[in-house]
Protein backbone atom coordinates (compact mmCIF):
# COMPACT_ATOMS: atom_id res chain seq x y z
CA UNK A 1 0.00 0.00 0.00
CA UNK A 2 1.24 3.51 -0.81
CA UNK A 3 1.50 5.59 2.36
CA UNK A 4 1.35 9.39 1.89
CA UNK A 5 4.23 11.32 3.37
CA UNK A 6 4.58 14.90 4.43
CA UNK A 7 4.10 17.36 1.52
CA UNK A 8 7.39 18.93 2.59
CA UNK A 9 9.35 16.23 0.76
CA UNK A 10 10.94 18.18 -2.12
CA UNK A 11 9.98 17.53 -5.70
CA UNK A 12 13.09 16.64 -7.73
CA UNK A 13 13.44 18.89 -10.77
CA UNK A 14 17.03 18.57 -12.01
CA UNK A 15 16.05 16.09 -14.74
CA UNK A 16 13.22 18.41 -15.82
CA UNK A 17 15.74 21.27 -16.21
CA UNK A 18 18.38 19.38 -18.19
CA UNK A 19 17.61 21.18 -21.45
CA UNK A 20 16.15 24.50 -20.30
CA UNK A 21 15.77 26.41 -17.06
CA UNK A 22 12.16 26.26 -15.89
CA UNK A 23 10.46 29.41 -14.67
CA UNK A 24 8.84 29.80 -11.25
CA UNK A 25 5.43 29.51 -12.92
CA UNK A 26 6.36 26.30 -14.72
CA UNK A 27 7.70 24.68 -11.54
CA UNK A 28 4.62 25.77 -9.60
CA UNK A 29 2.32 24.21 -12.19
CA UNK A 30 4.18 20.90 -12.01
CA UNK A 31 3.93 20.88 -8.22
CA UNK A 32 0.21 21.68 -8.33
CA UNK A 33 -0.50 18.60 -10.44
CA UNK A 34 1.65 16.24 -8.37
CA UNK A 35 0.11 14.17 -5.61
CA UNK A 36 1.58 13.97 -2.09
CA UNK A 37 4.83 11.95 -2.00
CA UNK A 38 4.71 8.36 -0.78
CA UNK A 39 7.40 6.23 0.84
CA UNK A 40 7.78 2.63 -0.29
CA UNK A 41 9.94 -0.17 1.14
CA UNK A 42 12.60 -2.10 -0.71
CA UNK A 43 11.14 -4.59 -3.24
CA UNK A 44 7.79 -2.73 -3.37
CA UNK A 45 6.05 -2.80 -6.76
CA UNK A 46 5.21 0.67 -8.05
CA UNK A 47 3.45 -0.62 -11.16
CA UNK A 48 3.25 -4.08 -12.72
CA UNK A 49 3.87 -5.09 -16.30
CA UNK A 50 0.60 -5.21 -18.25
CA UNK A 51 -1.27 -2.71 -16.08
CA UNK A 52 -2.98 0.25 -17.78
CA UNK A 53 -1.25 3.63 -17.75
CA UNK A 54 -2.82 5.63 -14.94
CA UNK A 55 0.12 7.74 -13.77
CA UNK A 56 3.77 8.60 -14.11
CA UNK A 57 6.04 9.06 -11.11
CA UNK A 58 8.98 11.27 -10.19
CA UNK A 59 11.53 9.45 -8.06
CA UNK A 60 12.86 11.78 -5.37
CA UNK A 61 14.78 9.36 -3.16
CA UNK A 62 16.24 5.88 -3.50
CA UNK A 63 16.86 3.55 -6.46
CA UNK A 64 14.26 1.77 -8.57
CA UNK A 65 14.32 -0.49 -11.61
CA UNK A 66 12.18 -1.18 -14.62
CA UNK A 67 12.22 -4.82 -15.71
CA UNK A 68 10.58 -7.21 -18.14
CA UNK A 69 9.69 -10.83 -17.53
CA UNK A 70 10.92 -13.12 -20.32
CA UNK A 71 9.16 -16.21 -21.66
CA UNK A 72 11.49 -18.56 -19.76
CA UNK A 73 10.72 -16.86 -16.45
CA UNK A 74 13.98 -14.93 -16.31
CA UNK A 75 13.98 -11.20 -15.61
CA UNK A 76 15.75 -8.54 -17.66
CA UNK A 77 16.36 -5.26 -15.88
CA UNK A 78 15.96 -2.53 -18.48
CA UNK A 79 16.84 0.59 -16.50
CA UNK A 80 18.26 1.52 -13.11
CA UNK A 81 16.41 4.63 -11.96
CA UNK A 82 17.99 7.29 -9.75
CA UNK A 83 16.50 10.31 -7.94
CA UNK A 84 15.01 12.78 -10.40
CA UNK A 85 14.07 10.15 -12.98
CA UNK A 86 10.55 9.97 -14.33
CA UNK A 87 9.07 6.49 -14.09
CA UNK A 88 6.31 4.87 -16.09
CA UNK A 89 6.17 7.05 -19.20
CA UNK A 90 6.82 4.04 -21.46
CA UNK A 91 3.27 2.85 -20.71
CA UNK A 92 1.77 5.97 -22.27
CA UNK A 93 2.30 4.72 -25.83
CA UNK A 94 1.03 1.13 -25.51
CA UNK A 95 -2.00 -0.68 -24.10
CA UNK A 96 -0.63 -2.37 -21.01
CA UNK A 97 2.63 -1.33 -19.37
CA UNK A 98 5.65 -2.97 -21.05
CA UNK A 99 7.64 -3.19 -17.81
CA UNK A 100 7.40 -3.56 -14.06
CA UNK A 101 8.59 -0.73 -11.81
CA UNK A 102 10.03 -1.87 -8.48
CA UNK A 103 11.97 -0.33 -5.61
CA UNK A 104 15.54 -1.59 -5.28
CA UNK A 105 15.95 0.40 -2.06
CA UNK A 106 13.42 2.28 0.06
CA UNK A 107 12.12 5.01 -2.25
CA UNK A 108 10.01 8.16 -2.23
CA UNK A 109 7.90 8.81 -5.32
CA UNK A 110 5.65 11.65 -6.46
CA UNK A 111 2.67 10.44 -8.50
CA UNK A 112 1.32 12.47 -11.42
CA UNK A 113 -1.97 11.11 -12.86
CA UNK A 114 -1.90 10.74 -16.64
CA UNK A 115 -4.67 13.32 -17.08
CA UNK A 116 -2.67 15.87 -15.08
CA UNK A 117 0.47 14.98 -17.03
CA UNK A 118 -1.42 15.56 -20.28
CA UNK A 119 -2.64 18.92 -18.95
CA UNK A 120 1.00 19.99 -18.50
CA UNK A 121 1.62 19.36 -22.20
CA UNK A 122 -1.49 21.30 -23.22
CA UNK A 123 -0.76 24.32 -21.03
CA UNK A 124 3.02 24.47 -21.32
CA UNK A 125 4.57 23.74 -24.73
CA UNK A 126 8.10 24.40 -23.42
CA UNK A 127 7.67 21.70 -20.78
CA UNK A 128 6.44 19.39 -23.55
CA UNK A 129 9.53 20.23 -25.62
CA UNK A 130 11.78 19.44 -22.64
CA UNK A 131 10.01 16.09 -22.17
CA UNK A 132 10.56 15.37 -25.86
CA UNK A 133 14.29 16.06 -25.44
CA UNK A 134 14.39 13.92 -22.32
CA UNK A 135 12.87 11.05 -24.29
CA UNK A 136 15.56 11.51 -26.96
CA UNK A 137 18.20 11.41 -24.26
CA UNK A 138 16.80 8.08 -23.08
CA UNK A 139 16.91 6.88 -26.67
CA UNK A 140 20.61 7.80 -26.96
CA UNK A 141 21.27 6.02 -23.67
CA UNK A 142 19.52 2.94 -25.06
CA UNK A 143 21.63 3.13 -28.23
CA UNK A 144 24.79 3.25 -26.13
CA UNK A 145 23.60 0.34 -24.04
CA UNK A 146 22.76 -1.77 -27.09
CA UNK A 147 26.27 -1.19 -28.37
CA UNK A 148 27.67 -2.06 -24.95
CA UNK A 149 25.77 -5.33 -24.58
CA UNK A 150 26.17 -6.33 -28.23
CA UNK A 151 29.85 -5.60 -28.75
CA UNK A 152 31.66 -5.20 -25.43
CA UNK A 153 33.22 -7.71 -23.07
CA UNK A 154 31.75 -8.36 -19.63
CA UNK A 155 34.47 -6.20 -18.07
CA UNK A 156 33.67 -3.31 -20.41
CA UNK A 157 29.93 -3.66 -19.76
CA UNK A 158 30.47 -3.35 -16.02
CA UNK A 159 32.83 -0.40 -16.49
CA UNK A 160 30.29 1.35 -18.71
CA UNK A 161 27.60 0.87 -16.06
CA UNK A 162 29.81 2.36 -13.34
CA UNK A 163 30.58 5.37 -15.52
CA UNK A 164 26.90 5.87 -16.29
CA UNK A 165 25.92 5.70 -12.62
CA UNK A 166 28.74 8.05 -11.65
CA UNK A 167 27.66 10.63 -14.24
CA UNK A 168 23.99 10.43 -13.30
CA UNK A 169 24.66 10.57 -9.55
CA UNK A 170 26.81 13.66 -10.14
CA UNK A 171 23.75 15.32 -11.69
CA UNK A 172 21.70 14.38 -8.61
CA UNK A 173 24.30 15.81 -6.23
CA UNK A 174 25.16 18.80 -8.42
CA UNK A 175 28.84 17.92 -8.14
CA UNK A 176 31.37 15.31 -9.27
CA UNK A 177 30.57 11.83 -7.98
CA UNK A 178 33.62 9.60 -8.42
CA UNK A 179 32.79 7.83 -5.15
CA UNK A 180 29.28 6.51 -4.57
CA UNK A 181 27.27 3.78 -2.87
CA UNK A 182 26.08 0.94 -5.10
CA UNK A 183 23.01 -0.39 -3.22
CA UNK A 184 22.19 -3.20 -5.64
CA UNK A 185 23.12 -6.86 -5.59
CA UNK A 186 25.50 -8.53 -8.01
CA UNK A 187 22.54 -10.60 -9.24
CA UNK A 188 20.63 -7.39 -10.05
CA UNK A 189 23.67 -6.01 -11.88
CA UNK A 190 23.80 -9.29 -13.79
CA UNK A 191 20.11 -8.98 -14.70
CA UNK A 192 20.90 -5.55 -16.13
CA UNK A 193 24.08 -6.49 -18.00
CA UNK A 194 23.02 -9.95 -19.20
CA UNK A 195 25.55 -11.72 -16.97
CA UNK A 196 25.38 -14.12 -14.05
CA UNK A 197 25.95 -12.83 -10.54
CA UNK A 198 29.08 -14.98 -10.31
CA UNK A 199 30.49 -13.39 -13.48
CA UNK A 200 29.72 -9.91 -12.15
CA UNK A 201 31.64 -10.77 -8.97
CA UNK A 202 34.66 -11.84 -11.01
CA UNK A 203 34.58 -8.67 -13.10
CA UNK A 204 34.35 -6.44 -10.02
CA UNK A 205 37.35 -8.20 -8.55
CA UNK A 206 39.24 -7.80 -11.84
CA UNK A 207 38.60 -4.05 -11.87
CA UNK A 208 39.85 -3.92 -8.28
CA UNK A 209 42.99 -5.93 -9.02
CA UNK A 210 43.77 -3.67 -11.98
CA UNK A 211 43.35 -0.60 -9.78
CA UNK A 212 40.59 0.79 -11.99
CA UNK A 213 38.13 0.93 -9.09
CA UNK A 214 38.37 0.84 -5.31
CA UNK A 215 35.68 -0.92 -3.27
CA UNK A 216 34.74 -0.71 0.38
CA UNK A 217 31.66 -2.88 0.92
CA UNK A 218 28.98 -1.11 -1.17
CA UNK A 219 31.13 1.97 -1.77
CA UNK A 220 32.69 2.29 -5.23
CA UNK A 221 35.44 4.81 -6.00
CA UNK A 222 36.77 5.55 -9.48
CA UNK A 223 40.29 6.96 -8.96
CA UNK A 224 40.92 7.62 -12.66
CA UNK A 225 37.83 8.23 -14.77
CA UNK A 226 39.79 8.59 -17.99
CA UNK A 227 41.38 5.17 -17.52
CA UNK A 228 37.97 3.58 -17.01
CA UNK A 229 36.54 5.45 -19.99
CA UNK A 230 39.46 4.29 -22.14
CA UNK A 231 38.79 0.70 -21.06
CA UNK A 232 35.14 0.86 -22.06
CA UNK A 233 35.38 3.14 -25.09
CA UNK A 234 32.13 4.80 -23.96
CA UNK A 235 31.64 8.32 -25.29
CA UNK A 236 31.37 11.23 -22.87
CA UNK A 237 28.16 12.74 -24.20
CA UNK A 238 27.32 16.38 -23.44
CA UNK A 239 23.71 17.55 -23.29
CA UNK A 240 22.53 20.40 -25.51
CA UNK A 241 21.24 22.85 -22.89
CA UNK A 242 19.13 25.73 -24.22
CA UNK A 243 19.35 24.77 -27.92
CA UNK A 244 18.49 27.62 -30.30
CA UNK A 245 15.24 26.03 -31.51
CA UNK A 246 13.94 25.66 -27.94
CA UNK A 247 14.45 29.37 -27.24
CA UNK A 248 11.63 30.07 -29.69
CA UNK A 249 9.16 28.32 -27.39
CA UNK A 250 7.88 30.93 -24.95
CA UNK A 251 8.16 30.04 -21.24
CA UNK A 252 5.23 30.12 -18.84
CA UNK A 253 6.09 32.90 -16.38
Amino acid sequence: MLDPQSPSVPLPTHRLKEFASLTTGELARIRELTEAPVRLPRHAIIRREGEPAQAVWLLSDGWAASSMLLSDGERQILKLHLPGDMLGSTALCVIGAPDTLAALTPVTVHRIPTQAFGALFMSNPRFAACMFLSAQRERVALMDRLATVGRMSALQRLGALLLDLSDRLAAVAGAASDSFDLPVTQEQIGDYLGLTGVHVNRMIRQLEVDGIILRDRHRITIPDRQRLRSLTGVQDRKLAHDPDWLKAVAPDV
